[in-house]
């Protein structure tokens, strides 16, 4: 028997810094020593067999001096000894010493104390000597009736293995274990007896699942496990056997094991397709949910539910139960909800969106009331955007979803105001009917919005949509209420001075000019450094944003009044209103300038802020029939186009992705398949990432070799455990397995060599140096997406940025792109629209995930040079940015890579 057969189940960690003893100085304390002794020397034993060493001459002291011991430690390391001694002579006969070591494990079968008879039994387990084995079937056969259930269930694995691997040693075994099953009481014996019918004889399980089909409710847990298995098995190789085996699968549906009511979830849904036993899996599902504390087991019991949703004949089965799943989101594990919330909207219908919003409504309320947690506010994210999607699916729904979400434009949380404002920005435009409740609910909600970029999105729709004359002077009077007093300059600084104190003024220290930070001069005494901060807080929204330097909004508010404007001229026939009206906007544009050009706000106003004003007061002095055109109308043609197009986007990915559901494999499609492995636990603190390099060597010379294997890691890659030297007798082969731990998601190289000796030989070490294995990034990283806010946040945030030039034969640009997404795995987030057409020049979004959870950002800005011809190549950058420094650079060497490729 070769060295790679010789097979070991335990493991014993070796430690490498000792000095491996002397065969004289184990001898003699296998002899002589106490108990503690021959314990020690009997693990020293071990390990240098482990390490190669042969050591026949220990064998006959241990058998001696050590086998009859009754100590259980000595009794634990000895099964381990000869589970790894050699049993044969080199011509494969069986040593003469082994009919001693027989003797002695039939003894210990017979042994008062169950715990060395069960051991012994495991052991026996793990012999491939059949010469060893007959003498003591007998003793394993008398176990089966021991009074212990430990003896009585490892005598049963004993028979089994002894079974399958040598059937004429007991070639009754199935048989015995049949009358064994029917009599025996302990559940881990009657598991080990009856899983050994389903491999040795189906037909004596099927025998006696019959006899007690009706009482399976009643066993434990890890039989019942073992049932399904078996009428998973049966029923695929017959299918006629369904009928008879399908009301049992239902049975354990009910069973108190998570584990068997999972199996037996996934066994009927294979078995039947009937709406009922489809129902009945999918409620099995959902209630392992909602009881199961584990994340982990949440997620992949919510992915059997999503796979049972990709069946069309299934998804009106479980459309009846959308209710029921969303009982899911009481889970506060964001991962969860939002799988969740992906599955109820992906199964969302006519019949059940009522319930659904209503559901949805009363969870954006308790975000609203619960203590601030960070996951908070990416909930009420994701709650927003479903109830988006169900409004637009849905427009029924829009009315009563509106009310309750519009609360949130004042919210603290920005990313969750601003959902809710693209979500009523499109609800106004697409539904004529809600303007005028959006409208209303808008202006009294307008006073109390903090963040800037809101208010300017209110502004727009304000601006926008208010058509009647009531509504045109209620946003007035809400822009005045929120700009405060008029002029701006002359009130602050009125207000500055109104609030000195008498004892103040006495305390006043000499005036003195000071440079602020946009290098203008401002003038400041010893009072001005005791003004109460409190004056800032009772600021009206407006002014606090302009006094704070952002002018932006006052462009934004610039537009807004001129378009209701516009349209108050319009609606009111009488000439004294109008030109009121349009004096008071002109107004206060002309306050907001006037503002920016003074020393007051903490950043003075931008050219293109001024312009856009000016261009504004020009419109508003003229009145002309264009620009009424422009601003009352085109504007909103845009949105609508914009809109539309996102909608068609929207409905292409959809089916595109029923087309890949109804993609079917043929058999003779070829498989794709990796050699690496991938780990992730959700709760790691370090993405793991684990390979095995698997070393064969032989010798093939007369003489002894040591071959040490030494691996060299690059970047990242660190060897979990230096391979053991080995030393090799003449034609004998070995396998040596490494372990390499990945820390970051990058390329990588494993190079190894082999190092050796001969034994006798002069000359110095041999080496063999083993061909190199690449890691490639591609083989975890996956296309992603996510949405544009999300994809700025994590452009600012990460740290990590590679900027690759664009170098490539190719001359067109959309080509290109597509060469990229395909070489680098990520996925394109600028809409198709966006992309089309030809005007010289292309930018785009990339996103991808890896399978550790990391983010990947690419942008592309390339152009085609028109100057140099029509075949000039594609030029320009793309920039690459990631958290970690070793994704941002294996993507830009990546994307080099391929460029050469394309290039030759």
């Amino acid at each position: 028997m070769t060295a790679a057969e010789n097979v070991c189940y335990t493991l014993i960690n070796v430690p490498m810094d000792s000095e491996p003893p002397s065969e004289i100085s184990l001898k003699n304390d296998l002899e002589k020593g106490d108990v503690k002794s021959k314990t020690e020397a009997l693990k020293k034993v071990i390990i240098m067999i482990l390490n190669g060493e042969k050591l026949p001459g220990l064998l006959m002291t241990i058998i001696r001096f050590v086998l009859p011991l009754q100590d259980h430690t000595i009794k634990k390391l000895l099964l381990v000894f000869w589970e790894i001694v050699p049993k044969t002579t080199p011509d494969g006969r069986l040593l003469h010493e082994m009919i001693l070591v027989c003797d002695a494990y039939r003894k210990d079968l017979q042994h008062p104390n169950e715990f060395i008879r069960g051991s012994t039994l495991r052991f026996l387990c793990k012999l491939k000597e059949a010469e060893l084995l007959e003498p003591l079937m007998p003793a394993i056969r008398a176990c089966l009736e021991h009074r212990h259930s430990y003896v009585r269930r490892n005598a049963v694995l004993a028979i089994y293995t002894i079974y399958r691997n040598f059937e004429h040693l007991i070639p009754d075994a199935p048989e015995l274990i049949h009358d064994f099953l029917v009599n025996e009481k302990d559940a881990s014996c009657k598991r080990n007896a009856f899983m050994m019918l389903i491999h040795a004889d189906q037909d004596r399980a099927l025998d006696y699942l019959s006899t007690c089909i009706d009482q399976v409710q009643t066993f434990g847990d890890i039989l019942q496990l073992v049932i399904v298995e078996l009428i998973y098995k049966v029923c695929h190789a017959n299918p006629s056997e369904r009928a008879r085996f399908i009301r049992c699968i239902y049975n354990l549906l009910q069973s108190s094991s998570p584990a068997v009511k999972y199996e037996a979830a996934g066994t009927l849904v294979t078995l039947s397709s009937a709406p009922t036993a489809i129902k009945a899996a999918a409620q099995c599902y959902i209630d392992l949910i909602i009881k199961e504390s584990d994340n982990n087991v949440k997620l992949i019991v919510l992915d059997r539910l999503v796979e049972l949703k990709e069946h069309p004949a299934h998804e009106r089965v479980l459309q009846d139960l959308v209710m029921d799943i969303l009982r899911v989101l009481s889970t506060p594990d964001l991962e969860v909800r939002k799988k969740t919330l992906q599955l109820a909207l992906d199964l969302v219908s006519s019949r059940n969106v009522e319930e659904l919003v209503i559901v949805l409504k009363k969870e954006v309320i308790k975000t609203n009331n619960v203590s601030e947690h960070e996951d908070t506010d990416k909930y009420r994210q994701l709650l927003v955007r479903t109830l988006h999607s169900c409004s637009v699916r849905f427009p029924d729904m829009a009315a009563n979803v509106i009310p309750v979400l519009m609360e949130f434009l004042s919210d603290s949380n920005e990313a969750a105001a601003a959902d809710v404002l693209e979500f009523v920005r499109e609800a106004i435009q697409r539904f004529d009917s809600l303007r005028m409740l959006i409208v209303e609910k808008m202006l009294e909600v307008f006073h109390a919005i903090k963040s800037v970029k809101i208010y300017r999105g209110a502004l727009w729709i304000l601006g926008e949509y208010c058509s009647t004359k009531e509504d045109i002077q209620s946003v007035m009077t809400e822009v005045r209420r929120s700009l405060g007093e008029i002029p701006i300059v002359e009130s602050e600084i009125k207000k500055e001075a109104g609030e000195l104190k008498p004892e103040e003024e006495i305390t006043v220290g000499p005036v003195q000019k000071l440079v602020t930070e946009m290098g203008t001069y401002a003038t400041q005494s010893a009072l001005s450094s005791s003004r109460p901060t409190k004056k800032e807080e009772d600021r009206p929204p407006l002014r606090g944003f302009l006094l704070d330097g952002d002018f932006f909004v006052a462009a934004s508010l610039a537009t807004t009044l001129t378009k209701i404007a516009l349209r108050y001229v319009a609606l009111v026939p009488e000439k004294k209103k109008q030109n009121s009206f349009v004096a008071e906007a002109m107004l206060l544009m002309a306050t907001i300038l006037h503002l920016g050009k003074s020393s007051l706000p903490k950043k003075p106003i931008t050219d293109d802020d001024v312009d856009r004003i000016s261009l504004c007061l020009k419109v508003l002095s003229e009145c002309s029939p264009l620009m009424n055109d422009i601003f009352n109308k085109e504007c909103r043609q845009s949105l609508s186009q914009m809109l539309s197009a996102k909608l068609e986007e929207e409905k292409l990915s959809q089916k595109k992705e029923s087309e890949k559901r109804n993609v079917t494999v043929q058999p003779d499609d070829p498989i794709s398949f990796m050699q690496l492995t991938a780990k992730n636990e959700m709760n790691c603190k370090e993405d793991q990432f684990q390979l095995s390099l698997l070393a064969a060597m032989g010798n093939t010379q007369r003489k002894e070799a040591a071959d040490p294997l030494a691996s060299k890691l690059n970047k990242d890659l660190k060897l979990v455990e230096k391979p053991s030297p080995l030393t090799l007798a003449p034609h004998d082969f070995a396998n040596i397995k490494a372990n390499v731990k990945v820390a970051s998601t990058e390329n990588g190289i494993i190079f190894g060599n082999i190092v050796y000796d001969v034994s006798g030989a002069a000359s110095d070490r041999n080496c063999v140096v083993l061909s190199d294995i690449h890691i490639d990034i591609m083989d975890y990283i996956q296309p992603a997406t996510c949405t544009d806010a999300e994809f700025r946040q994590m452009w600012a945030e990460f740290e990590w940025e590679n900027k690759v030039t664009v170098n490539t034969n190719m001359i067109d640009l959309n080509d290109y792109l597509q060469h990229i997404l395909k070489s680098t795995n990520m996925k394109c987030l600028t809409p198709e629209k966006a992309l089309s057409g030809y005007c010289g020049f292309m930018a785009a979004n990339l996103y991808a995930r890896s399978i550790f959870g990391e983010d990947a950002l690419a942008n592309v800005s390339i152009e085609k040079p028109i100057h140099q011809g029509p075949d000039a190549a594609v030029t320009g950058h793309i920039r690459i940015r990631a958290k970690s420094q070793g994704m941002a650079l294996s993507l830009g060497d990546k994307i080099n890579l391929s460029q050469k490729k394309t290039s030759i």
